[in-house]
Order: C-alpha cells, then sequence, then structure tokens
C-alpha cells in the first residue's frame, strides 16, 4: 500500500506542477505532511540536498523521500510516479507540436501559469527559510543568512554568476563563518 501511495502521491505531484522542480516544493511538502512521511525538519534538508545535486530538484526530492519512506524500492516508485506525467505529456506534445506551436490559446494558457508559477516559487523559498528556523530569531546565524541571500541576490542578478560557483562558495562561507 506504501508503494502505491508514493507512486499515486508523486504522480498527481508531476501532473500539477508547472514551472520545474522549485514549483514542486509546495505539493511534495503538502503530499509529506498529509502522510506524515517525515517532519518539516527533514523536508529542510531533503530541499538542500537535492538542490546541490544534478538534476530537477523535484525529482531529487522525491527519491529521497521515497527513500525515507519505503527505502531504495520506495525511491524508484516515487521516481517513477513523479517522471510518469511529463513523460506521457511529452510523447503527446511531440506527436501534436507542429498543429499547436503558434496556438494563441497555448500561448496565452503559459502566459496565464507564469505569475502562479513566481507565487510558489516565492513561497518555497519563504517557507524554506523558516523551516530552517534561522530567520525566527535574530542571532549571528540569521545575520549571516539575510547576508549571504543578499549577496547572492546580486551576484545573480548583476554579475551573472553561474549557481553552482555560488553554491560552492555558499557552503565554504558556511564552514568558515559558522
Amino acid at each position: 500500500m506504501m508503494y502505491l501511495q508514493l507512486y499515486w502521491g508523486f504522480f498527481l505531484v508531476g501532473c500539477f506542477s508547472f514551472g520545474g522542480g522549485y514549483a514542486m516544493l509546495p505539493l511534495i511538502e503538502r503530499l509529506i505532511s498529509s502522510h506524515d512521511w517525515m517532519a518539516s525538519g527533514q523536508f529542510a534538508e531533503i530541499i538542500a540536498l537535492s538542490g546541490m545535486l544534478p538534476g530537477s530538484i523535484g525529482t531529487n526530492a522525491a527519491v529521497f523521500v521515497g527513500f525515507q519512506t519505503a527505502g531504495i524500492a520506495g525511491s524508484l516508485v516515487a521516481t517513477a510516479g513523479i517522471i510518469t506525467p511529463s513523460l506521457i505529456l511529452v510523447v503527446i506534445i511531440s506527436k501534436f507540436f507542429k498543429r499547436f506551436q503558434d496556438s494563441e490559446i497555448i500561448e496565452k494558457a503559459f502566459y496565464g501559469l507564469r505569475p502562479v508559477v513566481v507565487g510558489l516559487l516565492v513561497y518555497s523559498a519563504i517557507k524554506f527559510a523558516f523551516s530552517l528556523e534561522v530567520v525566527t530569531t535574530i542571532s549571528i546565524e540569521t545575520i549571516y543568512f539575510i547576508i549571504m541571500f543578499i549577496i547572492s541576490l546580486l551576484l545573480l542578478i548583476y554579475k551573472k554568476i553561474h549557481p553552482l560557483f555560488l553554491i560552492f562558495l555558499s557552503v565554504i562561507g558556511g564552514i568558515a563563518f559558522l
């Protein structure tokens, strides 16, 4: 029964997530909390690990959640669940791509999805920050967190620094200053 819950839960996440892996995080968090598969602190760790590994953060999170709940078989089932909708959609779209390539309705539909995707990303970032329990009190860690956030944001926007380099710098900064 656990495998069916994992597959179906992550299948639904895959079906209703537009905007990539980060947009999936609120749905994954709701899935985890509705089944009591793990604590919110563990989910914050999964987000951090999933973001540092290659591949989609949503798929990586599915692997971790599946493993946490049902071992290796669980990680395979959760991964299959989250990628199945994309696989089906790509096959269907490839059949009809030429016909709907310039469709105004499709263009408007995706335009309408953009603000929701941005909202989901912002929600994930805020929820992640509060789940770390860093921003709830004023401490040296909170100040470090805010400073690194601002520096990271500015480097990404104005210097177009590569995100992997930024991740590497943040690891070094965390070791050196905390």
